[in-house]
């Protein structure tokens, strides 16, 4: 686990920040992201009575620091992402600890769009870096001081995305832009860049997201996933994270063993493959993980939404709000309703809820209030505002709130001189004068 710990209270509290925010693709940015990723201090309980007494500037100061709290609410575990997170730690771990030359196995991270899977991988590769770095701190003889082969900046963890049009060339830059190296003069020398800086730099786990915006039909893309398959001979845990990957293609040249149960890849053969190990007679192995989203089909399944929605509610700053906002009466329901389970839709819908109720001074959640929410998956930011529908990274489920039922039609009421209405006892009523 991460040795950092939060400010104590008495120091000022930086629920703002100053420039961009840590961009992970870059070594400076998930370093950044690494010593931050636990500091944030949410704001402090009080009474709407105490509230009522602060002058305009301090409930500002609150307010605004409420708003942060919202936005930055803890990551929470859920039995989906804690199977996810059990067997990369442990992959991880064993393969940064074997000694004898081996093609380390991967790991496959599967699931649908926004469901959490590269922010729980990033933060367990983060941890793992947290632990590494302090055990290498033990030994500074070994670790700090130059080691041969090794470059003075040492990045144990380095993480990049998958470009949208998937190329060899695109994936070594985005590999390479992580350290600040060099391109090269080809995709040869690309290539040879690639395999050195991680074997300069001592990196241990190679995060490539995304991995699913290759489109196997494509001789580019099936050379990119030949180069990425090549990367498991430089003794580094290979992390590829995807959406739907049993169905884009990438398996389709392994097979399942159910002994082991991790995919297999078939020995690389020869061809037009810029892999320079194209012939190498090793297999590569993955296991496949998936992270699925909430499910509401029994009562333990339920139990654990209702769970994860005590946890978030104890993270609401609204005066109205107490315990059993969302985890009781038909909230849950209504919240996996319009959320279908998935953790990254229902934090965007309570997100822009809790924004509303502090706006309109309700300073509650309610359906009513929830039901003005739309999520408009064809707008939601990715990085540099593109996310590739086609790779599934945009869910397709509904999100539209249940449209209230009418109310009943009045009985009309006859016209003049038309016996069209019929009183109890079957006699139309008198014309009106």
């Amino acid at each position: 686990m991460s040795n950092l710990h939060p400010e104590p209270s008495n120091a000022p509290v930086p629920f703002l920040r100053f420039g961009p925010r840590p961009d992970r693709t870059r070594h400076e940015g998930w370093q950044e992201f690494r010593r931050t990723r636990d500091l944030f201090v949410p704001v402090k309980k009080i009474p709407l009575a105490e509230y009522a007494l602060m002058s305009t500037r301090k409930k500002s100061l609150y307010d605004l620091h409420r708003a942060a709290t919202h936005v930055n609410m803890q990551m929470l575990d859920t039995p989906m992402s804690e199977v996810v997170t059990t067997l990369m730690r442990s992959r991880i771990q064993n393969n940064a600890m074997r000694i004898g030359p081996s093609t380390l196995d991967g790991l496959m991270i599967n699931g649908g769009g926004y469901q959490g899977k590269t922010e729980t991988a990033c933060r367990t590769a983060a941890e793992f870096e947290d632990t590494w770095r302090a055990l290498f701190e033990q030994y500074p003889e070994c670790y700090f001081d130059p080691m041969p082969g090794t470059r003075d900046l040492i990045a144990p963890v380095a993480y990049c995305q998958t470009p949208v049009k998937a190329t060899p060339i695109g994936l070594c830059e985005a590999i390479l832009d992580y350290y600040g190296a060099p391109y090269g003069r080809n995709l040869r020398g690309m290539i040879r860049n690639v395999r050195e800086s991680i074997k300069a730099h001592a990196t241990t786990v190679l995060i490539i997201d995304d991995i699913t915006r290759l489109k196997m039909h494509r001789e580019d893309d099936q050379d990119t996933l030949d180069l990425i398959r090549g990367l498991m001979d430089l003794d580094v845990t290979l992390v590829l994270i995807g959406v739907n990957i049993p169905r884009s293609g990438l398996l389709r040249e392994g097979w399942h063993d159910p002994r082991t149960n991790q995919w297999v890849y078939a020995p690389l053969k020869k061809g037009k493959s810029y892999n320079p190990d194209a012939s190498t007679q090793t297999e590569r192995r993955f296991d496949l993980v998936t992270l699925d989203p909430f499910d509401y089909s029994n009562n333990a399944r339920t139990g654990a939404f209702i769970d994860h929605l005590v946890g978030i509610e104890n993270q609401i700053r609204l005066f109205n709000a107490g315990p059993g906002t969302l985890s009781e009466g038909q909230m849950p329901e209504y919240l996996y309703r319009r959320t279908h389970g998935i953790v990254g839709l229902l934090r965007r819908l309570i997100e822009d809820g809790l924004t509303k109720a502090i706006e309109s001074g309700l300073e509650d959640l309610t359906i009513d209030l929830l039901d003005e929410i739309t999520i408009n998956l064809g707008n939601i930011p990715g990085k540099d505002g593109v996310r590739d529908a086609e790779a599934g990274e945009i869910p397709d489920v509904d999100t539209a709130p249940q449209p209230k039922a009418k109310a009943a039609r009045k009985t009309p009421k006859a016209r003049k001189g038309r016996n069209t209405v019929l009183d109890d006892r079957g006699t139309p009523p008198a014309a009106e004068a």
